[in-house]
């Protein structure tokens, strides 16, 4: 099972945009994410010994360490050894692999480079020990175990469900209180979405999203709560600032992704992109997540005739997403994005 030509094998693992539905995953709430055609490409092929020998092609930079007992690292090397770990402790033996990757999502840009590395990274191992692939929903919480033990990001599962469950041409609504996931049609009727880097990297482990997890754990305690997303929006005007703006943005949030689903199966784009505007200025002014170089984004998207613009992934920096009307001439670096298939060998 685990031999291409030559040996080696090859998966892929996407990128995601988030079309609506932002941090509330981590809060029991919605989101409506897709996959998209970009991301990263793992090879993996089986070695004599018990090493990894882990090579990121794209920074020319190396690591070796043993399958059965890797030691915490940083920056990319967490991903791969907390990766290696993980499936190691659910039950798979890895063997020595040596792996490559390289991906043309750029890094810190908010469309999760880091959740394509994880799902192209599991799939490459699973076949690599010749192990049956499990379910998704778990394979994403696996991944999520990676980033929040390893990496160190207290991201909940809203990117590694768009890289494992994707469906193409759709986008997914998903409930984090239970993990249902809906297939919504992405039919944009000649409108377009599009990407443009705001210049500003984020990186969640360094930047303010902790600082937001541990506001909304806060927020939980304050109103006795297990999620943000069951408290009501009454319950909310009783804390403290910012603990009140911050609920405030994920039960606003949460109403609006399933505007949106409304919205898209109406073929209502104009109000689409309300409600792009009015989640970007949410996450603006109550959960205080943009960067100037973010809103000089957002601005050169509207100016380029966007219905609606707002920031992507976690904040501080990263990609905005626009959409714009059919015949609209793209601003300079943007990207269209579309709906594409989850994480595959390929």
């Amino acid at each position: 099972m685990f031999c291409d030509s030559g040996g080696v094998i090859r998966t892929f693992g996407p990128g995601r945009v988030n079309l609506i539905g932002e941090h509330t995953d981590y809060n029991g709430g919605l989101a409506l994410p897709f996959a998209i055609d970009r991301g990263v490409t793992v090879e993996a092929e089986r070695i004599d010994g018990d090493d990894i020998h882990a090579e990121a092609g794209d920074l020319a930079e190396t690591d070796v360490f043993p399958a059965t007992a890797p030691e915490p690292a940083d920056g990319w090397r967490a991903f791969v050894r907390g990766t290696v770990a993980e499936l190691g402790a659910s039950g798979v033996a890895i063997p020595g692999t040596r792996l490559t990757f390289a991906g043309d999502v750029p890094r810190g840009s908010g469309l999760s480079s880091s959740a394509a590395l994880e799902a192209a990274l599991c799939l490459a191992l699973l076949a690599v020990a010749d192990a049956a692939e499990p379910d998704r929903t778990e394979l994403a919480k696996l991944c999520s175990r990676v980033e929040n033990d390893w990496v160190g990001a207290e991201t909940g599962l809203l990117d590694q469900l768009a890289a494992l469950c994707s469906r193409d041409g759709e986008a997914i609504r998903i409930d984090f209180s239970t993990l249902a996931i809906e297939p919504v049609s992405l039919d944009l009727r000649g409108w377009q979405l599009v990407t443009l880097e705001s210049g500003a990297e984020h990186t969640h482990a360094e930047g303010g999203y902790n600082e937001r997890r541990a506001e909304c754990r806060a927020a939980c305690e304050a109103l006795g709560v297990e999620q943000l997303s069951a408290a009501g929006r009454h319950d909310a005007d009783r804390l403290p600032e910012p603990l009140r703006r911050r609920a405030r943005h994920v039960l606003s949030e949460n109403a609006r992704v399933d505007a949106m689903v409304a919205a898209l199966r109406a073929g209502d784009l104009p109000g689409a992109g309300r409600l792009l505007d009015a989640s970007h200025a949410s996450l603006r002014d109550d959960y205080e997540a943009s960067v100037p170089e973010v809103e000089a984004t957002v601005a050169t998207l509207k100016r380029a005739g966007a219905a609606g613009a707002r920031m992507v992934g976690g904040g501080f920096g990263g990609s905005v997403l626009g959409l714009l009307e059919p015949g609209a001439d793209l601003p300079a670096g943007s990207v269209a994005v579309a709906p594409g298939a989850p994480a595959r060998r390929l």
